[in-house]
C-alpha cells in the first residue's frame, strides 16, 4: 500500500476558541499510478488540494479519525464530490453534529477491517482526545495513522470537553503500544516517530500529565 502525506492549514474551533493549525492529510493507495484505487483519510482544510492529490484515482471512502473540526468538517463535501461514503466512529457523534449536523456517516467499530486492493486497513478504538477517536493499522507497511491520538512527544490532548488524560494513556498502553515497536507512527499533526520511540516515554506522560 502506498500511504501519501500532505499538509494543509486552517482553523480549529472548540468551547469557544479558535488556533491556526496545520493539518496532516492522508491518501491511501492500492497501487502506484493513476488507476489505483484510494482511501482518504482525515481530509482537512483545503478541498482543492484534496481533488489535486487524488487526482483520477477512484475514491473508496473518507476516513475520519476523529470528528474535531479540522479533520472533519470538509468530509462531507469531499464524500459527495467522490459519491462515497464518510467513515466516522459513533462515540463522536456530539462532535460530528457541531460540526456537520445530520450528514450521514457509516460508523466504524473497533477492529473492522477495511480493504484496499489486497491488503487490509484496521480499524482500532482509541478514546481520550475524544470519545470516538481511532487509530488506522496498516501491517503491510509497518505504519500507523494515529490521528490525534499518539504524536511524537506524547498523546493528543485532553484539555477540552469530551477527552479524558486516563482514557488516552489507558488507550495507548492497551491498544496502540500493543502493536510491534519497529511501526511509524504518522499523526494527525507534526513530525512522524514510532512506537518504539513514545512508548519508552509512557512513564514520562503519566508524570508530567499530558
Amino acid at each position: 500500500m502506498q500511504i501519501e502525506q500532505f499538509v494543509t492549514a486552517g482553523k480549529f474551533r472548540l468551547d469557544g476558541g479558535e488556533w491556526d493549525v496545520e493539518n496532516n492529510v492522508y491518501v491511501l493507495a492500492a497501487t502506484p499510478g493513476a488507476d489505483a484505487e484510494v482511501y482518504i483519510v482525515d481530509p482537512a482544510h483545503d478541498a482543492a488540494e484534496v481533488y489535486r492529490r487524488v487526482g483520477d484515482r477512484r475514491v473508496r471512502g473518507v476516513i475520519l479519525t476523529h470528528a474535531h473540526n479540522d479533520h472533519c468538517e470538509l468530509a462531507p463535501e469531499v464524500a459527495t464530490h467522490y459519491g462515497v461514503d464518510v467513515y466516522l466512529h459513533p462515540g463522536d457523534q456530539e462532535l460530528w453534529e457541531e460540526s456537520n449536523g445530520s450528514a450521514p456517516y457509516q460508523p466504524l467499530a473497533h477492529g473492522q477491517t477495511l480493504h484496499l486492493g489486497e491488503e487490509e486497513i484496521t480499524v482500532l478504538h482509541t478514546p481520550g482526545h475524544s470519545p470516538g477517536c481511532v487509530v488506522l493499522s496498516i501491517p503491510s507497511e509497518a505504519a500507523l495513522l494515529s490521528g490525534d491520538t499518539l504524536f511524537n512527544g506524547g498523546p493528543g490532548a485532553t484539555g477540552r470537553k469530551y477527552s479524558d488524560f486516563d482514557t488516552i494513556i489507558n488507550s495507548l498502553r492497551e491498544v496502540v503500544f500493543a502493536l510491534p515497536a519497529d511501526y511509524r507512527v504518522l499523526p494527525g499533526h507534526g513530525d512522524s516517530t514510532t512506537i518504539s520511540a513514545e512508548s519508552a516515554r509512557l512513564d514520562e506522560y503519566i508524570a508530567r500529565g499530558y
